[in-house]
């Protein structure tokens, strides 16, 4: 069994030869991660070079957009002033009660330890969040399948083409790095762990409840597997803790604005967003594909659809259980919300899971025909720093 213990170790062995004093070796697992996690920083630096030198060339200030972008204002005003702030825009109502509370709490805390402005704070606790989550993902990339499809893994999430938001001031890279190591977790039945961090991913972001699910699911069926005979009270433990968080959340802002069970939902409504199950998403598409639109939306029912297609693969290969509720949940508030089409893509980048068939494919490619494998990571990078750029600078729609 890989434990986190192992990938963190700096050396169990030695080598050394006649006459030489001995010297620590690093396991494979801590060189694979160092690598995995050196490709990961190179390919989002120069994600960020690319959006730098688009807003450089168009007069903008590439930290500026970076960390006071969209939701970043949000999220920054909620740590600078707490929550209370609704600008009213007929029909709609924008509340701040829509974004979650760990985010900006952890900006207000690194703002009031540190003189990193709101900005600078969340744009520096976004990156951080993202090497954990790289980290992680490798964890769970090489307990399935290998250190070389870990690191494939690793590599594609870093270049998808909504990845530039890892190096936004936005919630996904927390989401993420949290979801990456409760995974982990329930895949090496570490169930307490598992059930605090769905906790703490439930509070991060509004889809953060598919980490708890996937506890819950998880913890159900493996009490169903042994007949309620012989289950540990930590899978209890961690069973009961993961929904925590989100459930908290949402009553507070219920009892906040005076419906206890609804009011959350509300809030929601009022920003345009509401689970339809799919009713308003295929009205919309049914407009794009008839009339057309911003260049934002096609792409991103392109890459909805690629997320369902790589879902059905996943599923296929028979992936464990958590890495299937886990996706399987985050499609769902994808797919099945409405508002914000041009936000889905984004709503999926924690997904990680979702890209191990391609990462088994190109690790077996790279094998067989290794500059075909080169072209392709090459084409996906091109894709990824442009569209990455263009999303930040030009497209002028929320992400």
């Amino acid at each position: 069994m890989t434990s986190v213990s192992t990938l963190a170790s700096p050396a169990v062995t030695t080598e050394s030869g006649p006459g030489e004093r001995a010297r620590p070796r690093r396991l494979p697992a801590a060189s694979g991660l160092v690598h995995a996690l050196g490709l990961f920083a190179a390919v989002r630096l120069l994600g960020v070079a690319a959006v730098a030198l688009t807003a450089w060339s168009s007069g903008g200030r590439p930290l500026a957009l970076l960390g006071g972008s969209w939701d970043s204002v949000w999220y920054v005003g909620i740590a600078a002033d707490g929550y209370g702030r609704t600008v009213p825009m007929p029909p709609r109502s924008f509340s701040d009660l829509a974004f979650f509370p760990l985010y900006p709490g952890l900006i207000r805390v690194l703002t009031e330890l540190t003189p990193l402005s709101g900005p600078g704070a969340g744009l520096l606790l976004a990156w951080a969040a993202a090497a954990v989550a790289a980290c992680g993902i490798y964890a769970v990339g090489l307990r399935l399948h290998g250190r070389a499809v870990a690191t494939v893994l690793v590599l594609l999430w870093g270049l998808l083409p909504h990845s530039v938001v890892l190096s936004m001031a936005y919630t996904e890279p927390v989401l993420a790095a949290l979801a990456a190591w409760a995974l982990y977790a329930l895949l090496t039945d570490r169930w307490l762990w598992a059930g605090a961090l769905a906790a703490l991913a439930g509070l991060a972001r509004p889809n953060g409840f598919a980490v708890a699910a996937a506890v819950v699911v998880t913890a159900a069926y493996e009490v169903w597997r042994r007949r309620g005979r012989d289950v540990p009270r930590r899978l209890w433990a961690g069973a009961a803790l993961a929904p925590a968080g989100w459930t908290g959340y949402v009553l507070w802002v219920g009892y906040r604005t005076g419906d206890v069970t609804g009011g959350y939902f509300e809030v929601q409504r009022r920003w345009g967003s509401r689970f339809d199950f799919g009713r308003g998403s295929l009205e919309f598409v049914r407009h794009l594909l008839l009339h057309g639109d911003r260049f934002v939306f096609p792409v991103a029912l392109a890459l909805v659809a690629a997320g369902v297609l790589l879902f059905l693969l996943l599923a296929a290969d028979r992936a464990p259980l958590p890495l299937l509720v886990y996706c399987g949940a985050l499609l769902l508030v994808a797919v099945g919300g409405s508002g914000f089409f041009q936000s889905k893509p984004r709503f999926l980048l924690p997904a990680f899971p979702l890209l191990l068939p391609p990462a088994v494919a190109l690790v077996r490619t790279a094998r067989a025909r290794p500059w075909h494998a080169a072209l392709v990571v090459a084409a996906l990078a091109g894709l990824s720093f442009a569209y990455g750029a263009y999303l930040v600078v030009h497209a002028h729609k929320s992400l």
